[in-house]
Protein backbone atom coordinates (compact mmCIF):
# COMPACT_ATOMS: atom_id res chain seq x y z
CA UNK A 1 0.00 0.00 0.00
CA UNK A 2 1.32 3.45 -0.93
CA UNK A 3 1.05 5.49 2.25
CA UNK A 4 3.35 8.51 2.06
CA UNK A 5 1.12 10.26 -0.47
CA UNK A 6 -1.68 10.11 2.11
CA UNK A 7 0.42 11.64 4.90
CA UNK A 8 0.22 15.22 6.14
CA UNK A 9 3.73 15.23 7.63
CA UNK A 10 2.98 17.18 10.78
CA UNK A 11 5.12 19.12 13.23
CA UNK A 12 3.10 21.43 15.47
CA UNK A 13 4.62 21.14 18.93
CA UNK A 14 4.93 24.42 20.80
CA UNK A 15 8.73 24.50 20.98
CA UNK A 16 9.40 23.60 17.36
CA UNK A 17 12.79 24.92 16.23
CA UNK A 18 13.85 26.11 12.79
CA UNK A 19 16.26 23.17 12.55
CA UNK A 20 13.44 20.72 13.26
CA UNK A 21 11.28 22.37 10.61
CA UNK A 22 14.07 22.01 8.04
CA UNK A 23 14.51 18.33 8.86
CA UNK A 24 10.78 17.81 8.62
CA UNK A 25 10.52 19.55 5.26
CA UNK A 26 13.50 17.60 3.91
CA UNK A 27 11.69 14.40 4.91
CA UNK A 28 8.50 15.53 3.22
CA UNK A 29 10.37 16.21 -0.01
CA UNK A 30 12.32 12.96 0.16
CA UNK A 31 9.32 10.73 0.82
CA UNK A 32 6.80 12.72 -1.26
CA UNK A 33 4.23 13.20 1.47
CA UNK A 34 0.92 14.87 0.62
CA UNK A 35 2.06 18.01 2.42
CA UNK A 36 3.98 19.28 5.40
CA UNK A 37 1.83 20.70 8.22
CA UNK A 38 3.72 23.33 10.21
CA UNK A 39 3.12 26.30 12.52
CA UNK A 40 2.01 29.52 10.77
CA UNK A 41 5.16 31.41 11.77
CA UNK A 42 7.26 29.13 9.55
CA UNK A 43 5.09 29.14 6.43
CA UNK A 44 6.70 32.08 4.62
CA UNK A 45 10.24 30.85 5.28
CA UNK A 46 9.43 27.31 4.15
CA UNK A 47 7.66 28.55 1.03
CA UNK A 48 10.77 30.51 0.12
CA UNK A 49 13.10 27.58 0.73
CA UNK A 50 10.93 24.77 -0.62
CA UNK A 51 8.95 26.23 -3.56
CA UNK A 52 7.64 22.84 -4.73
CA UNK A 53 6.52 21.61 -1.32
CA UNK A 54 2.81 21.65 -0.50
CA UNK A 55 2.48 23.59 2.76
CA UNK A 56 -0.36 23.21 5.22
CA UNK A 57 -0.81 25.24 8.37
CA UNK A 58 -3.39 25.69 11.12
CA UNK A 59 -5.82 28.40 12.23
CA UNK A 60 -7.82 28.71 15.41
CA UNK A 61 -5.44 26.09 16.72
CA UNK A 62 -5.67 24.11 18.94
CA UNK A 63 -8.73 25.23 20.95
CA UNK A 64 -10.93 26.75 18.27
CA UNK A 65 -12.62 29.46 20.31
CA UNK A 66 -10.96 32.52 18.81
CA UNK A 67 -13.28 34.91 16.96
CA UNK A 68 -14.15 34.25 13.34
CA UNK A 69 -12.45 37.51 12.35
CA UNK A 70 -9.21 36.22 13.90
CA UNK A 71 -9.44 32.91 12.05
CA UNK A 72 -10.16 34.81 8.85
CA UNK A 73 -7.05 36.96 9.33
CA UNK A 74 -4.91 33.93 10.18
CA UNK A 75 -6.15 32.18 7.06
CA UNK A 76 -5.51 35.16 4.78
CA UNK A 77 -2.02 35.61 6.18
CA UNK A 78 -1.23 31.91 5.81
CA UNK A 79 -2.29 31.91 2.16
CA UNK A 80 -0.35 35.11 1.48
CA UNK A 81 2.72 33.50 3.04
CA UNK A 82 2.47 30.48 0.74
CA UNK A 83 0.22 27.89 2.36
CA UNK A 84 -1.89 25.79 -0.01
CA UNK A 85 -3.89 24.05 2.71
CA UNK A 86 -5.39 25.27 5.98
CA UNK A 87 -6.61 23.13 8.89
CA UNK A 88 -9.08 25.17 10.98
CA UNK A 89 -10.49 24.22 14.37
CA UNK A 90 -14.21 24.89 14.75
CA UNK A 91 -15.60 26.82 17.69
CA UNK A 92 -16.55 23.87 19.89
CA UNK A 93 -18.25 26.18 22.37
CA UNK A 94 -20.77 27.05 19.64
CA UNK A 95 -21.47 23.34 19.17
CA UNK A 96 -22.02 22.82 22.89
CA UNK A 97 -24.35 25.83 23.00
CA UNK A 98 -26.31 24.54 20.03
CA UNK A 99 -25.30 27.42 17.76
CA UNK A 100 -24.76 25.33 14.65
CA UNK A 101 -25.69 28.29 12.48
CA UNK A 102 -22.61 30.12 13.75
CA UNK A 103 -20.41 27.10 13.07
CA UNK A 104 -21.69 26.96 9.49
CA UNK A 105 -21.26 30.71 9.01
CA UNK A 106 -17.67 30.57 10.24
CA UNK A 107 -16.64 27.65 8.04
CA UNK A 108 -18.33 29.20 5.03
CA UNK A 109 -16.54 32.51 5.62
CA UNK A 110 -13.12 30.89 5.89
CA UNK A 111 -13.74 28.68 2.85
CA UNK A 112 -14.58 31.81 0.87
CA UNK A 113 -11.15 33.18 1.77
CA UNK A 114 -9.47 29.90 0.80
CA UNK A 115 -11.17 29.77 -2.60
CA UNK A 116 -9.60 26.90 -4.52
CA UNK A 117 -7.08 26.24 -1.75
CA UNK A 118 -7.88 23.30 0.53
CA UNK A 119 -9.69 23.87 3.82
CA UNK A 120 -9.80 21.07 6.38
CA UNK A 121 -12.19 21.41 9.30
CA UNK A 122 -11.05 20.01 12.65
CA UNK A 123 -14.05 19.12 14.79
CA UNK A 124 -12.10 17.59 17.74
CA UNK A 125 -14.16 14.43 18.11
CA UNK A 126 -13.00 13.65 21.66
CA UNK A 127 -15.25 16.43 22.99
CA UNK A 128 -18.35 15.53 20.96
CA UNK A 129 -21.31 13.20 21.18
CA UNK A 130 -22.21 10.99 18.25
CA UNK A 131 -25.17 13.23 17.41
CA UNK A 132 -22.88 16.28 17.39
CA UNK A 133 -20.42 14.52 15.09
CA UNK A 134 -23.20 13.63 12.66
CA UNK A 135 -24.53 17.19 12.70
CA UNK A 136 -21.04 18.52 11.98
CA UNK A 137 -20.60 16.11 9.09
CA UNK A 138 -23.64 17.74 7.51
CA UNK A 139 -22.45 21.26 8.30
CA UNK A 140 -18.99 20.67 6.83
CA UNK A 141 -20.65 19.27 3.73
CA UNK A 142 -22.97 22.27 3.42
CA UNK A 143 -20.14 24.76 3.97
CA UNK A 144 -18.18 23.67 0.92
CA UNK A 145 -15.06 22.80 2.94
CA UNK A 146 -12.82 20.14 1.44
CA UNK A 147 -12.10 17.89 4.42
CA UNK A 148 -13.46 16.96 7.81
CA UNK A 149 -10.69 16.17 10.27
CA UNK A 150 -10.98 14.27 13.53
CA UNK A 151 -8.57 15.94 15.90
CA UNK A 152 -5.85 18.46 16.65
CA UNK A 153 -3.63 15.93 18.38
CA UNK A 154 -3.77 18.16 21.46
CA UNK A 155 -7.14 17.06 22.88
CA UNK A 156 -7.70 14.30 25.40
CA UNK A 157 -7.98 11.67 22.65
CA UNK A 158 -7.25 11.37 18.96
CA UNK A 159 -8.71 9.64 15.93
CA UNK A 160 -10.70 6.42 16.17
CA UNK A 161 -11.70 4.01 13.44
CA UNK A 162 -15.30 4.32 14.61
CA UNK A 163 -15.25 8.06 13.90
CA UNK A 164 -13.83 7.54 10.42
CA UNK A 165 -16.62 5.07 9.65
CA UNK A 166 -19.18 7.51 11.07
CA UNK A 167 -17.82 10.32 8.90
CA UNK A 168 -17.93 8.05 5.86
CA UNK A 169 -21.62 7.46 6.43
CA UNK A 170 -22.61 11.09 6.94
CA UNK A 171 -20.39 13.45 4.91
CA UNK A 172 -21.27 14.39 1.35
CA UNK A 173 -19.51 12.79 -1.62
CA UNK A 174 -17.22 15.78 -2.15
CA UNK A 175 -15.90 15.89 1.42
CA UNK A 176 -12.72 13.99 2.19
CA UNK A 177 -11.66 12.67 5.57
CA UNK A 178 -8.49 13.29 7.56
CA UNK A 179 -7.59 11.23 10.63
CA UNK A 180 -5.20 12.79 13.11
CA UNK A 181 -3.99 12.26 16.64
CA UNK A 182 -2.66 9.11 18.27
CA UNK A 183 -1.77 7.24 15.08
CA UNK A 184 1.45 5.54 16.11
CA UNK A 185 1.94 2.28 14.17
CA UNK A 186 2.06 1.16 10.55
CA UNK A 187 -0.97 -0.99 11.31
CA UNK A 188 -2.79 2.16 12.48
CA UNK A 189 -1.92 3.96 9.26
CA UNK A 190 -3.21 1.14 7.11
CA UNK A 191 -6.33 0.60 9.22
CA UNK A 192 -7.38 4.26 9.02
CA UNK A 193 -6.85 4.37 5.26
CA UNK A 194 -8.82 1.16 4.82
CA UNK A 195 -11.62 2.60 6.99
CA UNK A 196 -11.98 5.58 4.65
CA UNK A 197 -9.42 8.23 5.62
CA UNK A 198 -8.06 10.10 2.61
CA UNK A 199 -5.30 11.74 4.63
CA UNK A 200 -3.46 10.89 7.84
CA UNK A 201 -2.02 13.66 10.00
CA UNK A 202 0.96 12.33 11.92
CA UNK A 203 4.54 13.14 12.82
CA UNK A 204 5.44 9.45 12.99
CA UNK A 205 5.05 8.18 9.42
CA UNK A 206 8.70 8.46 8.38
CA UNK A 207 9.88 6.66 11.49
CA UNK A 208 7.22 3.96 11.18
CA UNK A 209 7.67 3.30 7.48
CA UNK A 210 11.45 3.66 7.15
CA UNK A 211 12.95 3.36 10.61
CA UNK A 212 14.40 6.87 10.34
CA UNK A 213 13.89 9.38 13.12
CA UNK A 214 10.91 11.71 12.78
CA UNK A 215 10.07 14.67 14.94
CA UNK A 216 7.31 14.46 17.57
CA UNK A 217 4.06 16.36 17.66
Amino acid sequence: MEIFNRIDHTLLKAATSREEIKTHCDEAVRYKTACVCIPPVYVKEVFSGYPNLVICTVTGFPLGYSHTSVKAHETSRALDDGASEVDMVINITDVKNGHYDLVLDEITAVKKICGEKILKIIIETCYLTEDEKIRLCRIVTESGADFIKTSTGFGNAGATLADIRLFKQHVGPDVKIKASGGIKTREDLEAFINAGADRIGTSSAVKLLTGNTAQGY
